[in-house]
């Protein structure tokens, strides 16, 4: 009877496992940074820039910013030639992102018209991608307005994420340059905030690629 043996020459000839290959790193998220106040002397530009470091320093975006003070949308919704212009800079822009990030303040316990004209002059634009939302202001740190945008932002088809980033008292919380005097508190939070937009935003791209949206 013939038996069967193995030597360990038999098993180390056998060809080990080639190493797996690297993974593509993952295309970035277009987001677009939309600062939604355009009053006379806004305190946005200062939040902006900020908000601007954290998602530049953030490996899974790249950016755009749309500035509703540069957009100068009329609100009559007529189809004249001045707002053919208007649109014609902006509304690409909008299309081309994959998330938003959006800038407000809180005016009379709500977001600024300005910010609802941009958002009203557009509906496809916004359609199954996530928003985040930060917010200034006063002792509420514009929390109301972020909660009124929020249902805006439902009727449009997009997808806020949970978490936010608010400035109480946004003024003092700023020096004279510009600068954070305690970023601790915001940077984390904006980590927090824009780790869920990057998930979102990799997933209803993942989910759309399958599957357009509303078929």
């Amino acid at each position: 009877m013939k038996t069967a043996t193995h030597s360990h020459a038999d098993a180390s000839s056998k060809s080990a496992p080639s190493p797996s290959p690297a993974l593509p790193s993952p295309t970035p998220v277009r987001v677009t940074l939309v600062i939604g106040s355009n009053r006379a002397g806004r305190f946005g530009p200062v939040v902006a820039e900020w908000l601007l470091g954290r998602v530049r320093e953030h490996d899974d975006f790249e950016v755009d910013v749309v500035d509703v003070a540069e957009a100068d949308l009329p609100t009559t919704f007529a189809p004249t030639s001045e707002s053919t212009a208007r649109l014609a800079e902006v509304t690409p822009r909008l299309a081309a992102a994959e998330a938003f990030v959006v800038l407000t303040p809180e005016y009379n316990h709500s977001y600024p018209a300005a910010l609802k004209n941009l958002i009203d002059w557009h509906f496809h634009e916004w359609r199954a991608k996530p928003v985040a939302l930060v917010s200034y202001g006063g002792l509420s740190g514009g929390l109301r307005a972020v909660e009124h945008l929020r249902q805006v932002f439902a009727e449009v088809h997009a997808t806020t994420v949970r978490d936010t980033v608010s400035f109480h008292n946004a003024q003092a919380a700023f020096d004279t340059t510009g600068h954070l005097k305690d970023p601790s508190g915001p940077n984390t939070a904006a980590k927090v905030m824009l780790d869920q937009l990057a998930w979102w935003g990799r997933a209803l791209r993942e989910a759309k690629e399958k599957r357009p949206y509303g078929r």
